[in-house]
């Protein structure tokens, strides 16, 4: 089975979007074993949509077109595709109950042209979104078939997963069973990764099941990741325990959780087994911290709350700051005794430095100094350097100091960033 991707909106052209859709399907569909050569963006013209959708059906078995099916005139991705089966728009009645609907349990007035979102090529059919109010469309030309989902991330990916995925697995025909397991990684780089875990790399080519695959995520970590075909679920699953067993030993502690696991929530589940409460002071990441950890449901029976004290003056008046220099272990670590005595916390993290783009006080350019202060240990400092622009300086401060506190939760005496 083949099936390509086409993405729509001159906003892709002009740079104003990046397109991270086309590549999450992509992703997808490597994971489903469907095989997928070709990758197109073009913007909101119908001729050219037209053109290509012909074009690529040539040499595929079904295409997925994302984007174009909002309510106003430049979304043509209907309207394209009609015009390639040659039929008319036709109005889905329930469609549009179904969408006004939608407006009302939002307290808000739906604008006709909405109605525009009800309209399906005629022999096509809806995909449903339950999340907003585009839905996707599945139509079938001669013996292929076209799905279009929305543009809108979210909505795409639900779409993809429950909806478009299952289709084009049971037109494949595909009977085995194909899953993955996220190995979420911290403490060292992609290509020092790969080198440890080349040995794996060898055995496994020569057998083709399982495969392992590396994806650098940022502030997610470094993901390895196992995928393996099976005769059915728990077949596939077993292949993929046994390759992470191997790849547990290998990697040890570099490991911090699976699949949707973040660091944050590795953090929070460690100071939870052990009652422990968690304050944060943070600099440089502006409070990137704490929004990562209250991102975890839960998150408020462990954290107390966090200073983000940004300006050399609110280090030195709320949190009682007397280092010469805030960007150093010194004022780190009265970062974290400040924001402890503070809070009333048990445990409390620090994170000061330089994110750019220009050094400051002769201190360079991606400096990060870390502060763990932990109940009945004097309180630990880091200095390290962080690769990358300043938004990447950032999400790795925010991810390295996380990880530093899990070793020590841990009892492992690694630096956060080898």
């Amino acid at each position: 089975m083949r099936c390509e991707v086409l993405a729509i909106g001159t906003e892709l052209l002009l740079g104003q979007i990046v397109d991270t859709n086309s590549a999450w399907i992509g992703e997808q569909l490597a994971l489903y074993g469907i095989d997928n050569f070709e990758h197109r963006a073009l913007g909101d013209n119908q001729t050219r949509i037209v053109a290509a959708i012909r074009d690529m059906l040539t040499r595929t078995d079904s295409l997925i077109v994302c984007g174009g099916l909002g309510p106003t005139q430049d979304d043509l991705t209907r309207d394209a595709i009609a015009e390639v089966m040659n039929v008319d728009l036709v109005r889905d009645d329930a469609l549009a109950e179904s969408i006004a609907a939608m407006f009302k349990v939002r307290l808000r007035d739906m604008p006709q042209n909405n109605l525009r979102q009800a309209d399906i090529p005629a022999g096509g059919a809806a995909i449903p979104n339950p999340i907003g109010t585009a839905p996707g469309l599945r139509c079938e030309v001669d013996g292929k078939v076209i799905y279009a989902v929305p543009g809108v991330p979210y909505e795409m990916q639900k779409m993809i997963t429950e909806q478009v995925l299952p289709d084009l697995l049971a037109r494949s025909g595909e009977t085995s069973v194909i899953t993955s397991r996220a190995l979420k990684t911290w403490g060292t780089s992609e290509s020092a990764l790969a080198e440890m875990v080349a040995h794996r790399l060898d055995a496994l080519e020569a057998v083709g099941n399982p495969t392992i695959a590396f994806l650098a995520r940022g502030i997610e970590g470094l993901v390895v990741r196992v995928t393996a075909k099976g005769r059915d679920a728990a077949d596939a699953d077993a292949i993929v325990a046994a390759e992470e067993s191997e790849l547990r030993v290998i990697l040890g502690d570099l490991v911090f959780g699976i699949d949707d696991q973040t660091m944050e929530y590795a953090v929070l589940d460690r100071l939870r087994t052990r009652g422990w409460t968690l304050g944060v002071a943070e600099s440089l990441t502006g409070g990137l911290i704490s929004s990562r950890i209250v991102n975890v449901p839960g998150a408020s029976d462990v954290f107390r709350g966090s200073v983000v004290s940004y300006a050399t003056d609110v280090k030195r008046d709320v949190l009682d700051v007397a280092a010469p220099s805030v960007v150093s272990e010194d004022a780190a670590r009265e970062m974290a005794e400040g924001v402890r005595r503070l809070l009333q916390c048990d445990v409390a993290i620090a994170a000061t430095g330089v994110a750019g783009p220009t050094e400051q006080d002769g201190v360079a350019v991606g400096t990060v100094c870390f502060a763990i202060a932990l109940p009945g240990v004097a309180v630990e400092t880091v200095t390290t350097r962080m690769p990358g622009d300043r938004d990447r300086i950032r999400q790795f401060a925010t991810i390295s100091v996380m990880n530093l506190l899990r070793l020590r939760l841990d009892g492992i005496a690694a630096q956060p960033w080898r």
